[in-house]
């Protein structure tokens, strides 16, 4: 009878093993309907309060119906949104049109005395054999690729294909997002309509834990999005770079920073460059490379406040989870799925503990990665 018992055990948790493999590879291959969906769910998220407080709304006994609460929520999302790239696009279009117009060759001669201690490192050290490699050469070139934007058919290739995109997600995300306004139990009751009877309050379970984890990720990655943004502007404006310039970085900053290690890495380097080809023509020593510092210490101030401050709260707290297993399952995504990956390993893994701990309680170590929960 105990061999029976085991057996069962076995069995029953090779079942759930593998259905959470090959729901993984469903996941993996539906990625974009996937991304589209998670997106949706959390403008659901953020929209939920907006429709219940219209819900509230009443004239003589007469309420709004759920669609119409649903549809002028999105509406009101959408126009948020949008208020967003009215104001962001154009300091984007117009850093754009400054970089196509910077001289390449004022550039590189501005650069000159830099690079020259470059060369003299080069030769000195014999680091490059060939004789015919200057380092002001290689530089030109390196500046005329990068500003290559300019190239007008380059940008109205890229343009009518970033348009068709945009315009199937909006139209996808939208159309999911009626009715996870329109109901918001809508994923919860697909998910129990395929659930075997005798899982059906494991799963309910399950599924409170997860909304109330990832509501608070979320909550805490768009508050982190905000501060590190805020941060970065103030610090950038004290150091003297003009308004225009200092939003643009400073949201470029915060969104990339979502990245988890990689994300601020990028924003700062990208913060670096748009301060180095919009101060190009300030001498390098005494005017240009000052600023650059500055500007390097204000990224290196806010990510310690970031990392010390506001990451252990979000990352850690929201999702109940150790700091280091949620550096070890961040390093293990990028590894498997790049970016993406990172993005995702969060609510990811917050769902498989949420799920092993319903399923797998009696195991020591899910009890030890989920005791938490």
């Amino acid at each position: 009878m105990a061999n029976i018992k085991y057996m069962r055990e076995f069995f029953k948790y090779l079942l759930v093993i593998t259905g959470l493999v090959a729901i993984g590879f469903i996941l993996w291959y539906a990625k974009t309907i996937i991304f589209y969906i998670i997106i949706s769910a959390i403008l659901s998220l953020f929209g939920r309060p907006v429709v219940d407080f219209l819900g509230k709304l009443k004239y003589k006994r007469i309420r709004l119906p759920v669609s119409l609460r649903a549809g002028l929520t999105l509406m009101l999302l959408w126009a948020v949104l949008s208020v967003f790239f009215i104001i962001f696009i154009p300091l984007i279009t117009k850093q754009a049109k400054e970089l196509s117009n910077v001289d390449v060759a004022k550039v590189v001669k501005n650069l000159e005395t830099p690079i020259q201690s470059i060369e003299n490192i080069f030769g000195n050290q014999k680091v490059i054999d060939s004789e015919n490699f200057t380092v002001q050469e290689y530089a030109k070139e390196k500046v005329k690729s990068i500003l290559s934007i300019s190239d007008l058919s380059n940008i109205v290739t890229f343009s009518a294909k970033m348009l068709g995109d945009i315009f199937i997600a909006f139209f996808s995300i939208s159309f999911i997002s009626f009715f996870f306004l329109k109901n918001d139990k809508l994923i919860n009751n697909a998910i129990l309509a395929i659930v075997p009877n005798r899982y059906v309050d494991e799963t309910q379970h399950i599924l409170k834990s997860i909304h109330r984890l990832l509501k608070r990720y979320f909550i805490g990655v768009l508050i982190e999005v905000l501060l590190v943004s805020s941060m970065v502007t103030i610090g950038l404006l004290i150091i003297g770079l003009s308004l225009g310039q200092v939003l643009l970085i400073a949201t470029f900053v915060g969104v990339l920073n979502v990245i988890p290690y990689l994300g601020p890495v990028f924003g700062g380097l990208f913060g670096l460059f748009m301060g180095l080809v919009t101060h190009i023509n300030m001498e390098f020593y005494t005017e240009l490379l000052p600023i650059l510092g500055l500007m390097a210490l204000v990224f290196l101030i806010v990510q310690l406040i970031d990392n010390a401050v506001i990451q252990p709260f979000i990352y850690s707290n929201s999702v109940n989870a150790h700091p280091l297993e949620i550096f070890l399952v961040i390093m293990i995504a990028g590894n498997l799925a790049g970016v993406t990956g990172m993005v995702l390993a969060i609510p990811s893994y917050t769902i498989l503990r949420v799920i092993a701990k319903e399923f797998f309680d009696g195991t020591k170590l899910i009890r030890e990665l989920t005791q938490n929960i």
